[in-house]
């Protein structure tokens, strides 16, 4: 039997891919788009039974070549550019895609895992996974909240595993290809290598600079969350996948130089020292993302822990420190 992952040379797809491998599974079918050639590297030190590209793989769901061959089926493919304005574009990769695979998982009674996000949430101030608590303030958003809805929908008469994990502020290693939509840990840990200090957007919506609070979770701990899925095919439903914990803009870039500093011998330093120093540089807020910009976003754990997960979550000075080791160590 096989594992299908799709996005699999994506982010989280490929950590995933990786989390197989450890466990000794290696029948997996990569399904992405290589258009972007050099994501070929996040599968490099993976092992995979074959690999096809997203329109390929549609036409061999089509022809029935996977028919009953499937143990489970982790949907990680999708445009998750924020800004993108081209709607036609998000929703047929984000939307379209999921009905897809969503119709074959449930026709072959196959686990079906797919990657929702907080976005969903919008710039309210609760994060509960009900249709009270969502507005989406971008197309992105919308992609994901309207198939949610579908599967709010279907959930009654489905009679396999299907879960929609909720993610927040992902981090950590195999996202380097992301570019501008690579997490700030990322970007935080490279402009200090490069430049020596780190920036971060000024105030708005009612925060001091830096004080924008985002639930940022670590792709150990998403990882952690779908595998614990994957070994309970009974549990199903739409959870949030963050650590119920916000912290600063601030934090993550205390975090980030202090691992450079120790990794140089140095000692670490508080936030006011870096500020002091000019360590930290507050740049003015775009306007292109006035009033389409979470301020401040934090999971609700309740339906999660309600599920049976019990791990606790890496906290950013936890998680963020031990990516920046990484990416030191990989040089």
């Amino acid at each position: 039997m096989t594992y299908i992952i799709t996005g699999a040379a994506g982010f989280i797809g490929a950590n995933l891919v990786k989390a197989l491998n450890t466990r000794g599974i290696t029948r997996i079918v990569a399904v992405d788009d290589l258009t972007q050639g050099d994501r070929f590297a996040n599968l490099v030190d993976c092992q995979i039974d074959d690999y096809l590209d997203k329109d390929e793989f549609i036409a061999a769901l089509d022809r029935g070549v996977f028919n009953g061959t499937v143990t489970a089926l982790l949907h990680q493919g999708a445009c998750s550019d924020t800004t993108e304005s081209n709607g036609r574009y998000m929703m047929q990769n984000n939307y379209r895609y999921s009905r897809q695979l969503l119709d074959f998982c449930v026709a072959q009674k196959t686990p079906f895992i797919y990657a929702s996000s907080a976005a969903i949430y919008g710039d309210l101030t609760t994060f509960r996974e009900s249709s009270e608590s969502e507005k989406p303030l971008n197309v992105y958003g919308y992609s994901k909240h309207l198939f949610d809805q579908f599967v709010r929908r279907t959930l009654p008469h489905i009679h396999s595993q299907v879960v929609g994990l909720r993610y927040f502020n992902v981090y950590g290693p195999r996202e380097q290809h992301k570019g501008r939509m690579a997490s700030v840990a990322f970007h935080f840990f490279n402009q200090y290598q490069n430049n020596g200090k780190v920036r971060l957007f000024e105030g708005c919506g009612g925060y001091a600079s830096g004080e924008q609070q985002r639930d940022f979770v670590s792709v150990e701990d998403v990882v952690n969350v779908n595998l614990y899925f994957l070994d309970n095919p009974l549990k199903t439903g739409i959870y949030n996948c963050g650590t119920g914990a916000a912290q600063s803009f601030n934090d993550v870039a205390v975090a980030s130089i202090n691992a450079c500093r120790k990794a140089r011998g140095e000692g670490a330093l508080a936030l006011a020292a870096m500020q002091a120093q000019g360590l930290i540089e507050y740049i003015p807020f775009p306007q292109d993302l006035k009033g389409k910009y979470q301020s401040y976003t934090q999971a609700d754990l309740t339906s999660l822990r309600a599920a049976g997960y019990a791990e606790k979550f890496l906290s950013v000075e936890q998680g963020v420190t031990r990516y920046c080791e990484a990416l030191l160590a990989r040089g």
